[in-house]
């Protein structure tokens, strides 16, 4: 492969990832391609056919020599393979991880999942109790975007392992780990945490406004005639739209007009209780290896 960006957000999914790149996007010194490419993580299952190397070198085509280049997508920290697979085309990559309390993590993934198309179970506890019924290959939503082993619920937040596959082949300089609660806490400290660490200057000022906060889309008829992207469709698109930059002014506004914003409903309690359960051990063992205390997550406490 001739090409690789030089650093990765690899995840996780739900833990502030999509704004990170929405304001690292607006620094002039960083060229993003589009979030969630899925290039790398050969070990995924997709519906659709996986992207070439040329297509992906091109997506990166516009940036400038000056800037560095880098590539958001949520699953990579998921992957079994990911890591080696990047460190192979680029050893020299800086990787930013980010981590959230296991329970709030899930509840707010199906949420989105539900959104995207990429769940068709509606109940949240319902989805779970799936999980053994996907692993199988049954039950996968017909216009899944994401990799199937997405709608593995239970073994997307454990975190420890994954940042161990990392680890293992990126020195520690490389790497930055970020824990959700401190983002949210203060999001310019670790912005500038951020941009430290990949050793560039925030030249363009950011208001670190609320990115990407819960949706339900309003029509999912439209949603996945949106998705589905048919030839027949794309081909009278370009008829009626010939200009490539109005095709995607249009597109945007449809997802736009079909997207209702929503506070999330509380998690019942003995669900917390049973997500708690599940992954204290989890917890703990994150604590250790990040030397940090984190067992407020499962504890109920606050920090």
């Amino acid at each position: 492969m001739s090409f690789c960006p030089d650093f990765f957000i690899v995840g996780a999914p739900k833990c502030g990832t999509t704004a990170l790149y929405t304001y690292l996007q607006a620094q002039p010194s960083v060229f993003l391609a589009p979030k969630e490419l899925y290039f790398f993580g050969q070990d995924f299952t997709f519906r659709q056919a996986r992207m070439e190397a040329d297509y992906y070198a091109s997506l990166y085509r516009e940036a400038k020599s000056e800037q560095l280049s880098g590539d958001a997508s949520v699953w990579y920290l998921y992957s079994q393979t990911a890591a080696k697979e990047i460190h192979s085309v680029n050893p020299k990559a800086k990787i930013i991880i980010m981590l959230r309390s296991p329970k709030d993590l899930l509840y707010s993934l199906h949420s989105q999942q539900l959104y995207a198309g990429n769940e068709n179970i509606q109940d949240f506890e319902a989805a779970l109790a799936a999980e053994e019924e996907r692993k199988a290959g049954k039950n996968i939503p017909p216009n899944i975007g994401c990799p199937y082993e997405g709608l593995h619920y239970s073994q997307v937040p454990l975190f420890s392992e994954q940042i161990k596959r990392y680890q293992t082949v990126f020195p520690p300089e490389q790497m930055k780990i970020i824990v959700y609660d401190d983002f949210k806490a203060n999001t310019a400290k670790v912005f500038q945490e951020v941009v430290s660490f990949l050793g560039i200057r925030a030249d363009k000022a950011i208001d670190f406004a609320r990115v990407n906060p819960n949706k339900r889309i309003r029509f999912a008829w439209l949603r996945d005639v949106l998705k589905q992207r048919s030839p027949l469709l794309i081909k009278m698109a370009k008829v009626l739209l010939p200009s490539k930059k109005l095709r995607s002014f249009v597109l945007d506004k449809l997802w736009s007009v079909n997207t209702t914003y929503e506070e999330r409903r509380p998690m019942r309690k003995e669900t917390r209780e049973r997500l708690n359960e599940q992954f204290k051990e989890e917890v703990s063992e994150l604590s250790a290896l990040l030397e940090r205390d984190l067992m407020h997550w499962i504890e109920e406490r606050t920090m």
